[in-house]
């Protein structure tokens, strides 16, 4: 078991990753947690950031009462500010938010608002520190997703396949595009550590095909591998089929049904992994509540498709899977950018 306690290698590292995004000296730096986010990580940005010589201040809300009829994990769809005024208002006007919420702010409704304001966010995974250390961005994985960004931005279609029976096509028009390596510097915008990412937020009905989950791709919203494969049937969208045996199968259809909502069946975003020191083994090291799963989203190769909330297709839902496949072949209209799961190019 990982012991959470305060660590001077751990102050280092999380200095170095918010110089990175460009604090400054004197900078008013908000740190927004809720009482069942992780307190080390907390912490360990406050300490940071005095070292740096800004001026942190805490915005620590109650976690909200729980309002969803089954647990909930991972969604990057923190609803613990409640549209809170004064909340919004007070990151809006800070430089720099580290945000520590348990699920984090990437797909929050608040979130346009602060960003509006010209703060920058760092979402930092709800992870273990032992994990954020070893996963410390660099300029090298900032390079690479910027690439690869280039390509998605400029592509009309992405075509995604795999020995294992995937082939999905993807209208790429009215699609929002973004990445992430860790690090945020500039005002308006939102990026999470752990990070290398590139992936898109396709618009309304973009989404077509079959989507196979084999034996060793991971469903994080379980924290689990898969024993057996599903198969998804996927129409404008939506999962509209799910099939497979076993009790992998039976988890997703379960925790599909349990929302009772429509929209979690749609898609959220979709891409690939650009992260040469996230491992796709590392859920096997970590006891549940040392791991979020942030690294797994990240593992070069990988294709990630997710549902649940879509501000570009105007669905909002707390009802959330992120499913890392491997050995999938990703194409960019002509262009192969994954190869049955590695990167190609100079993306690799």
């Amino acid at each position: 078991m990982l012991q959470e306690r305060i660590e001077g290698k751990w102050i280092d590292c999380f200095a170095r990753v918010f110089s990175r995004c460009k604090v400054q000296a004197g900078e008013e730096v908000a740190i927004l947690s809720e009482t069942q986010s992780r307190s080390i990580n907390r912490e360990l940005a406050e300490l940071a950031l005095l070292r740096l010589g800004a001026k942190p201040f805490h915005l620590m809300i109650p976690t909200p009462p729980q309002a969803a009829p089954v647990p909930v994990r991972s969604t990057g769809a923190s609803d613990a500010i409640q549209g809170g005024e004064a909340v919004i208002k007070g990151l809006a006007a800070a430089g720099f938010v580290v945000d520590c919420t348990v699920e984090g702010l990437l797909h929050a409704p608040e979130l346009p608002r602060i960003l509006g304001g010209g703060a920058r966010v760092l979402m930092v995974s709800n992870e273990h520190p032992e994990a954020l250390e070893r996963l410390e961005p660099d300029a090298a994985l900032e390079a690479k997703v910027k690439a690869g960004m280039r390509r998605f931005r400029a592509a009309g279609n992405l075509r995604v396949t795999s020995k294992a029976g995937t082939d999905l096509v993807v209208n790429l028009s009215g699609a929002v595009v973004g990445g992430g390596w860790g690090t945020v510097s500039r005002p308006g915008l939102i990026s999470h550590w752990p990070g290398g990412l590139c992936l898109c937020f396709p618009a309304a009905g973009a989404v077509n095909g079959a989507l196979v989950l084999d034996r060793g791709d991971v469903n994080l919203t379980f924290k689990r591998y898969a024993d057996q494969p599903i198969a998804l049937t996927i129409e404008d969208d939506y999962v509209t089929r799910i099939e497979g045996e076993g009790v992998d199968a039976d988890l997703m259809r379960a925790y599909f049904e349990a929302w009772q909502d429509r929209d979690a069946y749609a898609t959220s975003h979709l891409g690939w992994g650009m992260n040469p020191a996230a491992r796709w083994d590392a859920m096997t090291m970590y006891g549940k509540n040392d791991f979020n799963g942030t690294e797994l989203r990240a593992f070069a190769g990988n294709f990630l498709y997710s549902t649940g909330a879509n501000e570009v297709a105007g669905r909002h839902t707390i009802g959330h899977f992120d499913l890392p496949l491997r050995g999938c072949t990703v194409t960019l209209d002509d262009e192969v950018v994954v190869l049955d799961g590695q990167l190609q190019g100079d993306l690799a």
